[in-house]
Parts: C-alpha cells; sequence; structure tokens
C-alpha cells in the first residue's frame, strides 16, 4: 500500500500544480480577449472619403427667367471603412450633393437606408451629373462668383456627402458629413484631357460617441 500512496500523492501534487497553470491560462486567455474585443468594438475609426477623379465638360449660366446652371460633370468618389472589425449600417440614406457658392444645384443618392459597408472594405461610385438648365439660388455673389471662375475656366464646386450610419455592437446612430473641395478646369468636348488631383475631403466632427 506504500507505493500506492505514494503514487495518489504524486498524482494529487501534479494536479495542484496544473491547476494553477490552467487558472493562469484562463486569466491570461481572457485578457488577451477583452483586449481583442476592445481593439475591434471599442474604437471607431471614421470612415475616409475622396474624390479620384472628376471631369467637368459643361458649366454655363443662364439668369433668364430665373438663375440656373447647364452642366456635364463626372467623377469617382471613394468611401472606405478602415474597421477591421465593425461594419457600417445606414440609417438614412447616403446623398451627395453638388453645390456652387454653397448653393445646391444637383444632389445624388448613394445608398439606401438599411444599406451595408463591411469591414475594411472600399465603395467605389462613378457619378456623372448633367442638366441644361437646374435651377440655383446664387443670387448676385453667386453671379459674381461664376463670372470670375469662367473668366479663369476653372469653377470652385463642392461635392457634400451626408449620411447616418450605425456601427457593429454600437447603439448610437452616427452622422457622416464629408465636404470635397474641386476645383475643375473645363474641358469641353474634343480638348484635351485635364489632369485632376487627388482630393481628401474633410470630414465634420463627430458627435459624442462616434
Amino acid at each position: 500500500m506504500g507505493k500506492l500512496d505514494d503514487c495518489w500523492e504524486d498524482i494529487c501534487y501534479q494536479w495542484d500544480q496544473w491547476k494553477y497553470c490552467l487558472a493562469c491560462a484562463g486569466i491570461l486567455g481572457g485578457v488577451v480577449l477583452f483586449a481583442v474585443l476592445l481593439a475591434a468594438y471599442g474604437f471607431i475609426r471614421h470612415i475616409k472619403v475622396t474624390v479620384d477623379d472628376a471631369s467637368l465638360t459643361r458649366f454655363e449660366l443662364s439668369t433668364s427667367p430665373t438663375t440656373a446652371l447647364a452642366y456635364n460633370l463626372s467623377l469617382t468618389l471613394t468611401i472606405r471603412n478602415p474597421n477591421w472589425a465593425m461594419s457600417l449600417k445606414n440609417t438614412k440614406p447616403l446623398v451627395a450633393t453638388y453645390k456652387f457658392d454653397d448653393q445646391q444645384f444637383d444632389r445624388v443618392q448613394l445608398s439606401d437606408k438599411g444599406a451595408k459597408h463591411p469591414a475594411g472594405k472600399t465603395r467605389v461610385y462613378h457619378l456623372a451629373v448633367g442638366s441644361n438648365g437646374s435651377y440655383a439660388a446664387l443670387g448676385n455673389s453667386g453671379e459674381v462668383e461664376f463670372r470670375k471662375d469662367n473668366a479663369t475656366g476653372t469653377f470652385e464646386v463642392e461635392l457634400a456627402v451626408a449620411g447616418e450610419v450605425r456601427y457593429t455592437a454600437r447603439y448610437t446612430k452616427c452622422k457622416i458629413e464629408a465636404s470635397c473641395p474641386l476645383k475643375l478646369q473645363l474641358a469641353p468636348p474634343g480638348t484635351a484631357a485635364v489632369v485632376f488631383q487627388k482630393v481628401k475631403c474633410k470630414l465634420a466632427d463627430p458627435d459624442k460617441n462616434c
């Protein structure tokens, strides 16, 4: 019986040692899991919005009977979700608004309410707008600005991106507001192509918890 007793004592001693090891491993695993979840969902990395290419082939102003713009404008807009774990879901439609002298002259919807933008992915939007006479409430200052730009052939147009999203594992709804100031050289059909410099759009300051 002495040898058997010694054997059980060794087994029990080894098990006591393993209990401590397993407990330490469990604590360490919990810490690592918490750190991973915190990195994945604890901090929001805001979207990146850029205009990679743009072309303006027509931009004309008429003032009778009302102030209106005739234009043909195409561009490539990219929106990147830099979060590696959190996707975005639209709680409102995502829209892009075209402005001249801070006055809207066109608007397009990029994605519907409920649309999702997966983690780490980039959405590319090829947009083309045109009109033979779209109303624009420019006023006197806007007409002056148009004549000034028209004299140089380079027009300052703003693309404003707006929407509202909710991130994965978060309850708060976050506004998306980005301003993309574009300097567009008029290049009518048949003229040489104009090189466009990529524009990084400026995001508005985020709300609390966003």
